[in-house]
């Protein structure tokens, strides 16, 4: 059975959280949360992890997160997204400053990865439960085409005490396949207890249990070919917006919308952690703390 990898997406600079908050230590010996990704990446099965990166951090990034630092228990390979890196024929706009989004991100790894792959957010902590869904559904796909998957979590388990959040809304139909995902900004729970967004108008409530992307999804390898054609269309369309990004959501609800892939949404009833905002890091550590009360960790990841 192929082991399937990890892609993750570390380029961004976080901007809202001050610095690079991938390498930030959130556990009791420095541990980042990109350890205890990998951490349960290697208990659910994976085999290899690969980080997307850029040139202007990568000596600093490599440095740090190495094969030696995981003990050599999984293999480790670095990819680059810069602005630059389009497909032939395909220049960067004047004035475009702002990276092309996690497809963009997703596409720079088509050379390094050749078996189903789970892709995350360097800065999301989904938790062991997520990472042993994910890794037992693509180790069943074997040499499949256009079957995905995605581990989509509740939404009151994913918002932020500290500000709003954006989130991925999916519609989800009666076999458990993805129907739709939108992109909702602004989230937060209000004073009377109601969860809403405030999309530029009257504010919408959104159920508790609402499913929402965070971002954990799975793929076989003819996504990076489905999404290295569809690029130069999404870049016509969207060339004159310096601010637009291709989005993972953007590709997959294409080709939900034209058939060519289905993608199942496996349900987590976890707990999220993540640190959208720099306030959001004391909550948590305190929660790794319990987790590694609880037994669910060690309190030395790679001793």
């Amino acid at each position: 059975m192929v082991k399937p990898a990890l892609l993750v997406l570390a380029a961004g600079m976080g901007s809202r959280y001050g610095s690079l908050k991938q390498m930030d230590g959130v556990g009791p010996n420095n541990e980042a949360i990109i350890d205890y990704s990998v951490y349960d990446a290697v208990r659910a099965g994976f085999g290899k992890v690969v980080f997307v990166i850029r040139h202007s951090f990568a000596k600093e990034f490599q440095e740090v997160f190495s094969a030696e630092r995981f003990g050599g228990r999984i293999a480790v390979e670095y990819v680059f997204q810069e602005l630059d890196y389009l497909p032939e024929g395909l220049a960067v706009p004047e004035g475009r400053v702002k990276p092309w989004g996690t497809n963009h991100a997703l596409m720079m790894a088509a050379d390094a990865i050749h078996e189903p792959f789970a892709v995350i957010n360097a800065d999301d902590f989904y938790g062991a439960e997520a990472y042993e869904t994910i890794g037992a559904y693509l180790k069943e796909l074997g040499g499949s085409r256009g079957r995905y998957c995605m581990v989509a979590y509740d939404l009151n388990k994913t918002l932020s005490d500290n500000g709003t959040v954006s989130r991925g809304v999916c519609g989800v139909d009666a076999e458990g396949n993805l129907t739709s995902m939108v992109e909702r900004t602004q989230i937060e729970r209000m004073p009377d207890g109601r969860i809403v967004f405030h999309d530029g108008g009257a504010d919408e409530p959104l159920a508790e249990d609402t499913p929402v992307s965070m971002n954990l999804f799975g793929f076989t390898p003819d996504y990076f070919a489905h999404s290295k054609a569809y690029f130069p269309e999404w870049y016509a369309q969207n060339r004159g917006n310096l601010k637009a990004e291709f989005y993972i959501p953007t590709m997959v609800n294409k080709l939900i919308g034209d058939g060519e892939a289905s993608l199942r949404v496996l349900r987590s009833a976890a707990q999220w952690h993540g640190v959208t905002y720099k306030e959001d890091k004391p909550a948590l550590m305190a929660a790794i703390e319990r987790m590694i009360a609880e037994g669910r960790y060690p309190r030395n990841l790679w001793k």
